[in-house]
This record gives structure tokens, sequence and C-alpha cells, in this order.
């Protein structure tokens, strides 16, 4: 997240160009917030069946395995003795919202099973690389 320093408008006679404090990062995380706000959102249309209701409740575990598999692909961003902590921490993040959901749905729907095995494999590699 960026500091509130960087943050702020740099419209002043400073500033050479309004795009130059952009940062790819920053920017993919916001455009992934924003598509989980609208995922959550969407949330509401779910019909009041079972089904439906798994769904919703399951919306905070799908964000957050999706979270996790994204930061582990920034990992090498991390200093070298930070990188292990990071590793740790997406490991019990794994194993925590794929319990959940497990718990909650027993067989997994296709498109969730695929994305736990998609942070898994994210996981795996961040291993490789610590």
């Amino acid at each position: 997240m960026p500091k509130p320093s960087e943050a702020q408008n740099q419209d002043g006679p400073e500033s050479e160009d309004a795009s130059a404090g952009l940062h790819a990062d920053r920017l993919t995380w916001a455009v992934l917030l924003g598509r989980w706000i609208d995922f959550a959102r969407g949330a509401v249309a779910l019909p009041n069946d079972a089904e439906g209701t798994r769904m919703r409740e399951s919306i905070p575990d799908i964000i957050m395995l999706q979270a996790v598999w994204f930061a582990l692909q920034h990992l090498q961003e991390l200093k070298a003795d930070e990188r292990s902590l990071g590793i740790a921490r997406a490991e019990v993040l794994i194993e925590k919202h794929e319990g959940a959901l497990r718990k909650r749905w027993g067989a997994l729907p296709d498109k969730v099973s695929e994305l736990v095995a998609d942070a898994r494999e994210q996981l795996s590699a961040a291993h490789g690389t610590a």
C-alpha cells in the first residue's frame, strides 16, 4: 500500500509527469481489490438455497486464496530474511482457507478446486526460490 506521501496528488510545478509515481504492482493490487469487491457484491444475487449459502460463505476464503496466490508471485520482492516468514504465513493461510472450503463443501466445485491447486502450486514454487 502506498505511503500517504506517495498517494498524494502531485500536480504541482515540480511534477514532471502525473504517472511517474504509479507502480504497476500497486495498481494490480487495486484492480484485484476492485474485482474482489465486485465478486462479493454479486453474492447477494445468489439463490437462498444450500448451494447459494455455501457460495456466499465461501467468498472470503476464495478471495484470500487468490490474494495469497498473487502475493506468492511477488515473494522475490521481499528481503531474503522475510521470505521464509512470508512462505510460512502463506502456508498457514492456504491450509486455513482450504480447510474451511472443504468443511463447507465436502467435494469442492471445479473452479474452487482449481484455485486451491493454483495456490498450492505457487506455494511449492515459492519453497523452491526461498
